[in-house]
């Protein structure tokens, strides 16, 4: 007789995920902020539909944190800077497919940030999405909140970079970024409210000032602050906002270029593990 193998036709399972998770540094009654890219995992063992991939995803992050833990994910929209109103209710997110089932939750709350909202489902997530300042990255701001909880970075197969980085920016009042105003319409209760929104901005025309955070990445992970686990085909990364905040602070005085592209073009952090 013939001896079979069946060859399983998805690749990764609910806990597959919090096995990654736990490994990667989350524990019970954590704090998260995570950017996502959930369809590098692979197939679920729910199978390949947006919303088995979606539920796989957030029942693993809810399973690990439990009822006293809170996610938090990115709904950007950037309306203000594209001459657009923002509805927190009805504005989609801009930043994949996670985040934008996630805000639509009947449990998950989202901020008043015309251009870089968040929403959040949790314990602390009404303190963390509530009285938005009109500044994107400065003081009261979501970031500030995040680091005031300890909180954590999760992303879901990217680097160790993130949007918290340019609240660090910020609060080091970095030269290469200045504060620019943006004005528009936010909808409120089904009424135009005039609004302002202050973000700490980079000169377009020069290249060399894109983000980039392959370096921060690379001596994260040098340091051993930066943790990473592996779930199908993908990767969770970790690392503390404290962590981040430590690093940049400490670093930036020899490598000022150290979030930009004029530090990262080096071939030399290019082989990144």
């Amino acid at each position: 007789m013939i001896k079979t193998t069946t060859i399983p036709n998805f690749d990764y399972t609910k806990s597959d995920l919090i096995d990654a998770f736990k490994k990667a540094g989350i524990r019970t009654g954590d704090t998260v902020f995570s950017h996502s890219n959930i369809g590098f995992f692979g197939i679920s063992e729910k199978g390949l539909s947006r919303e088995n991939m979606f539920r796989t995803v957030l029942t693993a992050f809810q399973e690990v944190l439990g009822p006293g833990g809170t996610l938090v994910v990115p709904t950007f929209t950037y309306s203000f800077c594209r001459g657009q109103e923002f509805d927190p209710e009805k504005s989609p997110s801009t930043c994949g497919l996670f985040t934008e089932m996630f805000r639509q939750m009947p449990q998950a709350l989202r901020s008043q940030d015309p251009i870089f909202s968040v929403s959040a489902i949790g314990p602390k997530a009404k303190s963390l999405t509530e009285n938005v300042p009109e500044d994107c990255f400065g003081k009261e701001s979501f970031w500030e909140l995040l680091l005031q909880n300890d909180g954590l970075i999760c992303n879901l197969n990217f680097d160790a970079g993130s949007t918290f980085i340019h609240y660090v920016e910020r609060r080091l009042d970095v030269p290469y970024r200045f504060l620019k105003r943006f004005d528009g319409i936010l909808i409120r209760d089904g009424q135009k409210i005039p609004k302002a929104a202050y973000h700490f901005c980079r000169d377009l025309s020069n290249p060399k000032l894109k983000a980039r955070f392959e370096l921060f990445d690379f001596i994260g992970r040098e340091k051993g602050l930066v943790k990473t686990s592996f779930a199908g085909r993908g990767a969770v990364v970790v690392i503390r906002t404290s962590d981040v905040f430590d690093l940049i602070k400490k670093e930036i005085r020899t490598i000022p270029e150290l979030l930009t592209a004029a530090a990262n073009d080096f071939k030399c952090i290019s082989n990144l593990s």
